[in-house]
Formats: C-alpha cells, sequence, structure tokens
C-alpha cells in the first residue's frame, strides 16, 4: 500500500505547489481562459530551473549530463 502523498515516488507532485496559486480560488469564464493562464504559468517555470529543481530535486534522482 503507497502512502496518500508520496513525492519520493512521484516527484512531480510537488510541482502542483507551483502551479495551483495562479487558478486556485478562481473562477475563469471558460476552459481556454483556464488553460490559458496555466500555460503561461508553465511556460515561466520553464525558465526558472533552479525553483524547478528545488521542488523535485531528491538526493537518489539521477543528474543528467549534457
Amino acid at each position: 500500500t503507497l502512502p496518500p502523498y508520496a513525492p519520493e515516488l512521484q516527484p512531480a507532485e510537488r510541482l502542483w505547489d507551483l502551479t495551483d496559486d495562479t487558478v486556485a480560488n478562481r473562477c475563469f469564464d471558460t476552459l481556454h481562459d483556464f488553460t490559458e493562464t496555466l500555460a503561461q504559468q508553465c511556460a515561466w517555470l520553464e525558465t526558472q530551473p533552479d525553483l524547478l529543481s528545488q521542488h523535485t530535486l531528491f538526493h537518489w534522482w539521477p543528474l543528467l549530463r549534457n
């Protein structure tokens, strides 16, 4: 049985904190407005590798080498 919250098993779970604030407790007129807002946040996050690393880098996670 897996625990209800296991970020070590799914590191992407910790990224929700970075996207939820953008859309939480807001009412969007259309699904397009929602996806556009979320897409803008995700595009911004792509430019923030250090921020993403802080939320997803675990001591056991293999590092990519270029």
